[in-house]
């Protein structure tokens, strides 16, 4: 009998192709049901550690994951219950006041709007009416936050959060070794010991940026919330939270907490000192974010360069939505590794070289390329 015909460089690539192309369709279709699922993968992922270290202590995982996830919720219940309220009330107030500065900015503008439309140059009856659509869109940008607040689509996210992420963090975390192992003989036995190799640095350098990149948005949280809420700006406290939240997405998210601070701060305040004190906040934040948060907290090990996090994010929500948002990160950190291998294995070629396959020049200590 004779053996079976080995795969071809050009048919492995094909077939890795399709596999990719597969879970890609996959997670397109199943993008809506989503949310839940991949927040309790990510809670899983980030407290295996510490089951890990308790399973040491001689007591079974499913013991350990029982514990760190009770101890996990119980901290996080508490923190919403002291906050849940306020913020609430903060970030309603905040979408009314989005409506209200649409009416004010409308206001502010008409008088030049009025007087460019009588002047001689002026659009015919489509651009203005254009015009008279775009006055309307932070209405409706206002108007939507509202709902999405009080209405059923936010009802939905909470309750799947609240019943369905803790069941699958639970079961994920409770029976992630195995799971680990289950993939680890999936592995094509030829290629098993360079996919480990890749899968491990994988693993280095995103549980290094999730870990450290949340305790920098928890500290910028924290002190955006404080600096606007002394400076006694409205909604400073939600304001501030939600910055640092955001602030996962380097420069992208601190802007858009900026823009919307200097906004609220434009209509509360009377003159431009109350502004500029707002921003000062912000800059005094990016200054410590820039210069001492983030050098401790995530340091250099990381690899991951901000504009290559932005990009990421971008086109994952162009691509797959909110989801593409949440798991852009980590593809991120994946295809960084695997762009870093194949460039490896460029310099080495022929391709490069022009000859014999040769090692590749040294690589510097840091890349801030990808």
């Amino acid at each position: 009998m004779s053996a079976a015909p080995s795969l071809t460089a050009g048919r492995r690539l094909l077939l890795w192709g399709a596999i990719g192309l597969a879970i890609f369709t996959v997670l397109w279709l199943l993008s809506p049901v989503l949310f839940p699922f991949l927040v309790g993968l990510a809670i899983a992922y980030l407290l295996d550690p510490m089951v890990d270290r308790v399973e040491r202590w001689g007591l079974s995982r499913t013991t350990a994951t029982s514990i760190i996830m009770a101890a996990f919720f119980v901290v996080l219940a508490a923190i919403i219950l002291l906050v849940a309220p306020i913020l609430y009330d903060q970030l309603y107030g905040l979408s009314n006041r989005v409506l209200q500065g649409a009416d004010d900015l409308q206001d502010l503008l008409r008088p030049y709007i009025q007087k460019y439309l009588q002047s001689p140059s002026a659009p015919d009856a489509g651009s203005q009416e254009s015009l008279g659509m775009a006055t309307q869109a932070l209405r409706w940008v206002g108007g939507f936050a509202t709902q999405l607040i009080s209405g059923g689509l936010a009802v939905f996210n909470i309750l799947s959060l609240v019943f369905i992420t803790p069941v699958v963090g639970f079961y994920l975390l409770r029976d992630w070794d195995r799971i680990v192992a289950t993939i680890d003989l999936w592995l094509p036995r030829d290629h098993a010991p360079v996919i480990r190799k890749l899968l491990r640095e994988i693993d280095g350098r995103l549980s290094g940026f999730l870990r450290g990149q949340a305790l920098v948005c928890v500290s910028l949280g924290i002190f955006y919330a404080i600096g606007l809420t002394v400076v006694g700006l409205h909604y400073g406290l939600i304001i501030g939270l939600a910055t640092g939240l955001a602030s996962f997405i380097p420069y992208v998210g601190m802007l858009a907490g900026a823009a919307t601070g200097l906004a609220v701060a434009f209509f509360q305040f009377e003159s431009w000192i109350g502004v500029a004190v707002v921003a000062g906040v912000f800059l005094a934040g990016q200054f410590i974010e820039g210069n001492f948060v983030s050098p401790i907290l995530v340091g250099d090990r990381v690899g991951l360069h901000p504009v290559w996090l932005m990009l990421a994010v971008l086109a994952g929500g162009a691509l797959l939505g909110f989801v593409g948002v949440l798991i852009a990160v980590p593809a991120a950190a994946a295809i960084a590794v695997l762009l870093r291998y194949a460039l490896e294995r460029y310099l080495q070629s022929p391709l490069y070289r022009g000859g014999p396959a040769v090692a590749a020049p040294a690589a510097p200590e840091k890349d801030d390329v990808l």
